[in-house]
């Protein structure tokens, strides 16, 4: 085997560590290494949450003394600045590693061409470039809030056949089959956030939680509430990491709220709505990396008209509602074909007896 073809052997392996922290490593990027000497692997480790070591950090120390002259694989630039953990290039040089093969450089101001800079100063060979868009696709939300500051939004709309989301009063329970609500629970796992609309909550009552976790691990909750509506009974009011976002309190629930373990956060109002610009500023705030929409059709109608839905999932059930349900988006009416919104088809499964389909949107910061 040539070395090209082994050096790809063990990116692959380091992308299959950083797999292991999808949806785990929030604010932080996914990242897989591995410490290879003598074409043996002699350390491994994966980033799983924020604020531990690296994985580079841990495959060297699992390496031990065996790490000088080896080489390290690892699917993201290392760090060379002071964060929550130490430089990792300071202990990679004090390890006495040979060479560091990079898959692609960090994204991140604080990071980008640092630790590689710091590495080739101290006469480390450093080679960088492998399986990029593997590793993109795994970090997607990290690389796109590092160039656009914002999350990557993705809407999980079900929907009967004829595009309806639900009946004329509220009632969408349920939709679609217990399959298509299981694999729900694989996009919420992957997410930093998941937001909703007050619609949403009073009519349903939804813990927007991830089934399989702690309640000290689930996403952030991001509710919109324009005017302070919400159920005061609701139960997403009792979980941790919920915050809701309002324009005004007509109705002065505000100290009542202020009792529940909700954080609550004011926005200037648009056309008697939460700016949805102002929110997105806070999200980037909230180093959320991956946000979830799992709203109505108002909260939907709302983004897409800003260019704002980067990805819909659309769980398709084989049922027809009629002409006075609820559509998938409540948006302006289109006057010419040229004002059409495209999305490309990504992906298409069948769950049950509804069929999920991906769309990603088609604009130039999603190439």
């Amino acid at each position: 085997m040539s070395d090209n073809n082994l050096a790809n052997t063990y990116m692959k392996q380091a992308i299959k560590l950083a797999k292991k922290g999808v949806g785990l490593t929030d604010p932080n990027p996914c990242v897989g290494a591995l410490v290879v000497k003598n074409n043996k692997i002699i350390g491994q480790g994966a980033h799983l949450k924020s604020g531990c070591e690296h994985a580079e950090v841990i495959a060297i120390k699992e390496a031990g003394e065996e790490a000088r002259d080896a080489d390290l694989f690892i699917t993201l630039e290392p760090c060379a600045h002071q964060g929550k953990t130490p430089p990792c290039t300071d202990l990679i040089l004090r390890a006495g590693i040979k060479c560091v093969y990079i898959a692609i450089e960090d994204p991140n101001p604080l990071v980008l061409g640092k630790g590689i800079k710091v590495l080739k100063k101290h006469n480390i060979k450093v080679v960088v470039g492998f399986f990029e868009k593997e590793v993109r696709e795994i970090n997607r939300g990290f690389f796109f809030r590092m160039n656009y500051s914002r999350p990557f939004i993705y809407s999980k709309i079900a929907a009967s056949i004829d595009g309806k989301t639900s009946l004329k009063n509220g009632d969408s329970k349920w939709i679609t089959s217990e399959s298509s609500r299981k694999d729900v629970q694989n996009f919420r796992a992957k997410s930093s956030a998941i937001m909703t609309g007050v619609g949403t909550i009073n009519n349903d009552n939804p813990s927007l939680t991830v089934r399989s976790r702690s309640p000290l691990m689930q996403p952030k909750r991001i509710i919109l509430d324009s005017h302070l509506s919400i159920n005061q009974k609701a139960k997403i009011l009792n979980q941790e990491n919920v915050y809701i976002f309002f324009g005004d309190d007509p109705n002065n629930q505000l100290p009542g709220l202020k009792k529940s373990r909700a954080n609550f956060i004011q926005l200037d109002l648009i056309d008697n709505q939460v700016n949805i610009h102002s929110l997105i500023k806070h999200l980037n705030k909230l180093e959320i990396n991956n946000l979830l929409v799992e709203a109505g059709p108002k909260l939907n109608g709302a983004l897409l008209e800003l260019s704002l839905i980067d990805e819909l999932i659309i769980y398709s059930a084989p049922i027809i509602l009629g002409g006075n349900a609820r559509p998938m988006f409540n948006s302006p009416e289109l006057k010419k074909m040229d004002a059409k919104i495209n999305f490309l088809l990504s992906d298409t499964r069948v769950f049950g007896s509804d069929t999920r389909t991906i769309f990603r949107a088609v604009r130039d910061d999603l190439d």
